[in-house]
C-alpha cells in the first residue's frame, strides 16, 4: 500500500470519536469533550509483540495498570498481543482507522508509508537510548515527529526503549563484507535497507516467526533485540554466532500511538494520567532490559554461543551507506528533511557532549575486571 492510499483511509475519521467504544458520555466538571471524569472509559490497545516477550508486551500491561490506578478504575485499557486483533505490523492502521483506540509498536515498521517514521524508533548509527529519550522529550524530537504522525490521525508517546541492541544471530562467522553477500537475514527498517546494499538478502517477519524460519533454513541470520528476549525466542539453539553491536538500533524507542479523536475525547485528567503512565513505562522498560540482559548473555555464553564484534570494515561501510541514504531521502522530501535536520543537529551536539565525558569514563572503566574493585 502506498502512503497516499494509506492516508486516504482517514477520510471520515472525524467521526471516529462517535463510534469508538468507550468514548461516549456527557462532558464532566472539567469541561473535557465527549467523556465525563465521572464516567468509566474503556479502551482497547493492540501490541506488535507476543505475550511471551514479557518486557516488550509487558509494557502494555504496565501502562494499563498504572492508568487504572491513577484514575481510580475509571479509565481501563484492555490489551491484545500481536495477531489476536491485528497482525504485528497492522497496529498503525488499526489505530488510524479507529478499529482500536491505542497501539504499542515500533514506528520504523511503517517507513513504507512515511520514511521519517524511522526517526521515532531509531536509525543506523543514530542515538543511544539516553540520547533518543533526551531528543524526544527535551530536544524537540517529539514535536517534529508528531507532525508526521498527524498524517495518520494519531498522536504518539514514547513508550519504552530496549537500549543498544545486539547485531544478531548468524549460522556462520561474518568476518568481512564478502561474508555478508547472499546471507538471508531477518532485519527490518533502514538497517535492513543498508544490509541489502551490503549484499544481504533481507527478509521481514514478526518475532514469533523467526525461530521457525531459522530452523527450516528459510533464513541464515536474524536480529531481534538482545540477550534477554533472544534467549526466550530460542535463537541460540540454531544460530550460534552472536554479533555486536546492533549498529542499526543503538537506542530504539517503542511508541504508544493513540487515535486522534479518541485522545481529544478524553478530559484533561485522563490525558495526564495516560501521559504519566507512558513516561513510567518508558523508564521501566529500559531499566528492565539493562537488569536482565547481563544474565541472559552469560547464559548463552555458557551454552557455547560464540560472541563476535562486527569488523571495522563492515561498520565503516554500513555507516557510509546509512547516511548516504538519509541524505538522499532528505533531498527528495521536505517533511523527511525537516525531521532529519532536527535529528542530525541533535546528534551532532549530543555526540560532542557524550564523547567528552561519558566515552572517556566508559573507555577507562568498562575494560577493568579487577576483583579488588
Amino acid at each position: 500500500m502506498q502512503r497516499r492510499d494509506f492516508i486516504k483511509t482517514t477520510a471520515g475519521a472525524a467521526t471516529a470519536a462517535a463510534i469508538l467504544p468507550g468514548c461516549s458520555g456527557e462532558s464532566g466538571s472539567d469541561g473535557g469533550p465527549g467523556v465525563s471524569t465521572r464516567e468509566n472509559v474503556r479502551w482497547r490497545l493492540v501490541s506488535s509483540y507476543p505475550r511471551s516477550l514479557d518486557t516488550l508486551f509487558g509494557a502494555v500491561e504496565f501502562l494499563s495498570e498504572r492508568v487504572r490506578i491513577l484514575t481510580k478504575d475509571r479509565f481501563q485499557i484492555r490489551f491484545y498481543p500481536a495477531g489476536e486483533v491485528v497482525p504485528a505490523t497492522g497496529v498503525l492502521g488499526a489505530v488510524q482507522n479507529a478499529t482500536v483506540q491505542m497501539g504499542h509498536t515500533a514506528a520504523y515498521y511503517y517507513t513504507g508509508h512515511h520514511p521519517a517514521l524511522a526517526f521515532d524508533t531509531c536509525v543506523p548509527f543514530g542515538l543511544t537510548a539516553r540520547q533518543q529519550i533526551a531528543w524526544l522529550y527535551q530536544g524537540g524530537g517529539l514535536d517534529v515527529l508528531r507532525e508526521v504522525f498527524s498524517d495518520f490521525n494519531v498522536i504518539n508517546f514514547p513508550g519504552g526503549n530496549t537500549g543498544a541492541q545486539m547485531g544478531g544471530w548468524f549460522r556462520r562467522p561474518i568476518e568481512s563484507l564478502s561474508d555478508l553477500r547472499g546471507v538471508k537475514m531477518r532485519i527490518p527498517g533502514l538497517g535492513g535497507e543498508v544490509m541489502s546494499e551490503l549484499g544481504v538478502t533481507v527478509q521481514l517477519m514478526a518475532g514469533g516467526e523467526i525461530y521457525q524460519a531459522l530452523e527450516r533454513g528459510t533464513i541464515d541470520a536474524a536480529e531481534w533485540v538482545g540477550p534477554y528476549d533472544d534467549v526466550k525466542l530460542g535463537f541460540h539453539e540454531i544460530a550460534t554466532h552472536y554479533y555486536y553491536p546492533g549498529w542499526w538500533e543503538p537506542g530504539p524507542n517503542i511508541s504508544f500511538i493513540v487515535n486522534r479523536q479518541a485522545w481529544d475525547s478524553l478530559p484533561s485528567f485522563f490525558q495526564q494520567a495516560l501521559e504519566v503512565a507512558a513516561k513510567e513505562t518508558n523508564l521501566n522498560m529500559l531499566a528492565s532490559y539493562d537488569a536482565r540482559n547481563q544474565e541472559a548473555l552469560q547464559t548463552v555464553l555458557d551454552e557455547g554461543v560464540q560472541l563476535h564484534r562486527f569488523s571495522d570494515e563492515i561498520l565503516r561501510d554500513a555507516e557510509r551507506i546509512s547516511y548516504d541514504m538519509m541524505h538522499q531521502q532528505a533531498s527528495e522530501e521536505s517533511s523527511y528533511r525537516k525531521v532529519y535536520d532536527a535529528f542530525r543537529q541533535w546528534r551532532e551536539d549530543s555526540f560532542r557532549w557524550f564523547r567528552t565525558n561519558e566515552h572517556a569514563y566508559a573507555e577507562f572503566a568498562f575494560p577493568l575486571m579487577s576483583s579488588s574493585h
